[in-house]
């Protein structure tokens, strides 16, 4: 059985997806569940937002991690030894042989997919809680819920029992390179875990310098062969 945990502040995508075919079917098997948490229900503030502006200057803005913090911690409390997935292109490509390991090791799992939107999410949610990253390819959603329908539905087909022929499986196919660089919003200090101070300098120059660096570093370490197309 794997319990499939969903985090996002639109919850609601994912219920008519989930109960067709080849899922429902796996649902009524006991092979998968499903549970929906909303970001929004962890909030502590009076307006319920989830989202607030980039230190260092930037477009957009960017999931706060006090909601998320809170909301793992809930679900950990709840469920137990868990493994927290977030849908990002800095993370390892989804691909057959992904989605077969978390598919044959499926036996009691519990996994809480993340999902982003905005700009992202504050980085010292990904450093403290989050233990895999997956990407779906090199482009861009408005969200991360469409990344973890694929996910789900490319790991439950694996599942043994899932398919009505599992002999189906067997004919089945498969501006600079460069990956984002960590973001941070508010508090600057969220539980000992600071945002780097060269980013609160109003240095924009250092700033950029920093960002650059990153960039080349997580792509040096993630996806070297983007640097390879430059």
């Amino acid at each position: 059985m794997i319990n499939f945990i969903t985090l996002s502040i639109f919850p609601q995508i994912f219920e008519s997806p989930l109960n067709y075919s080849i899922i429902k079917r796996a649902q009524d098997n006991n092979l998968v569940k499903f549970y929906h948490y909303d970001i929004r229900d962890f909030t502590t503030n009076k307006h319920n937002r989830v989202d607030d502006i980039i230190y260092g200057g930037g477009a957009g803005m960017l999931m706060t991690p006090q909601p998320i913090f809170d909301a793992i911690e809930s679900i950990k409390d709840r469920f137990g030894e868990v493994e927290v997935i977030f849908f990002t292109p800095k993370g390892k490509k989804l691909n057959s042989e992904v989605v077969q390991e978390y598919a044959y090791d499926s036996n009691n799992k519990n996994y809480i997919l993340l999902c982003g939107r905005y700009e992202g999410i504050d980085n010292r949610i990904r450093e403290v809680l989050v233990d895999k990253e997956i990407s779906i390819g090199d482009f861009i959603l408005s969200g991360g819920e469409f990344a973890a329908l694929i996910f789900i539905d490319s790991v439950v087909r694996y599942i043994d029992g899932a398919l009505g022929n599992k002999d189906s499986l067997k004919e089945e196919s498969f501006n600079e390179n460069l990956l984002e660089y960590p973001q941070y919003t508010r508090p600057y200090d969220f539980r000992g875990f600071k945002v780097p101070d060269i980013l609160l300098s109003g240095n924009h120059k250092k700033i950029a310098d920093w960002r650059k660096n990153k960039q080349l570093e997580i792509t040096k370490e993630r996806r070297k062969d983007l640097l390879d197309k430059s």
